[in-house]
């Protein structure tokens, strides 16, 4: 597909300021979780959060993911009220010494979304479910007008990967993708980010398809979110062990960015800041 027919959007606002997407950025996670499949309870001290945050934003990301909780399959589900406690902690302590950090909060709860926007000027928010759990999710976007990353899945964290099926795997998320994009823009909701999903009710086969057609999602006009760190695509098809996968996840993020990934999703910003960089400029014309 030629990278100049359709007109993709390549910028967001965030709190009131543009970030360019037009070179790709890299998203830092900042699990506060017990269970995450990678770094659960790496951070569970406030001097480890602040030195996590500080780390993400040193080696180059533009934006720190703050989650609390676990969406790894089989997730057990936590309170609203504990979510929200590991939540106003972490952000608490990463505003105090990273003011002007660009920060995304991964949440399906409506009413967490509405309150770390408005006490800590939260500028994004990943929304795993796309509004399936949370019907309040999209009206409550609209009014805080906060850039929206609208991922697909199917089924929830603790069944999606019991029997994942789809008539035509790309069709049916770019389907349903225009089904909630429509609705969103009638909202007024005017920076959206699609992320495809990979690993939520999809199979591994499924995951490699998703990888090799990103491009098509292109056809949405949107910025497109790729989170494959360290993930179960890679590990389980090597037969290996998170702690090892970082290798499949250079080669898979390298990938993604030559099908036209805007923002990657990661464990490691130091290698994917230099995975953009080598990329970049393997696309310059000379």
């Amino acid at each position: 597909m030629n990278k100049n027919f359709i007109n993709k959007k390549t910028s967001i606002n965030v709190s009131g300021n543009l970030l360019d997407l037009s070179l790709p950025r890299v998203m830092g996670i900042l699990n506060i979780t017990n269970d995450s499949f990678y770094d659960g309870g790496k951070y569970n001290t406030d001097e480890k959060i602040s030195q996590r945050a500080e780390q993400i934003l040193s080696e180059g990301a533009a934006i720190i993911d703050v989650g609390a909780y676990s969406s790894r399959p089989g997730a057990i589900n936590i309170s609203e009220e504990e979510e929200l406690s590991k939540l106003k902690n972490a952000l608490s302590i990463i505003r105090k010494k990273f003011p002007e950090a660009i920060i995304s909060v991964d949440t399906f709860r409506s009413s967490i979304a509405e309150y770390v926007v408005k006490e800590f000027d939260v500028s994004i928010i990943n929304d795993i479910s796309a509004g399936e759990l949370d019907d309040k999710m999209f009206d409550v976007v609209a009014k805080l007008n906060v850039a929206y990353i609208l991922m697909h899945m199917q089924g929830t964290p603790k069944n999606m990967q019991s029997n994942p099926q789809y008539d035509d795997l790309i069709k049916d998320i770019i389907k349903y993708f225009s089904a909630k994009i429509d609705k969103l823009n009638l909202l007024g909701v005017k920076d959206v980010i699609i992320d495809p999903g990979f690993g939520f009710g999809k199979t591994l086969d499924n995951n490699y398809e998703l990888m090799q057609k990103l491009d098509a999602f292109k056809i949405l006009q949107l910025p497109i979110l790729v989170g494959i760190s360290r993930k179960s695509m890679i590990y389980k098809y090597l037969d290996t062990k998170p702690a090892e996968a970082l290798t499949g996840t250079i080669v898979l993020n390298t990938i993604a960015l030559l099908n036209d990934a805007n923002i990657l999703r990661v464990h490691d910003v130091k290698e994917a800041v230099e995975t953009i960089k080598i990329v970049e400029k393997i696309q310059v014309k000379v």
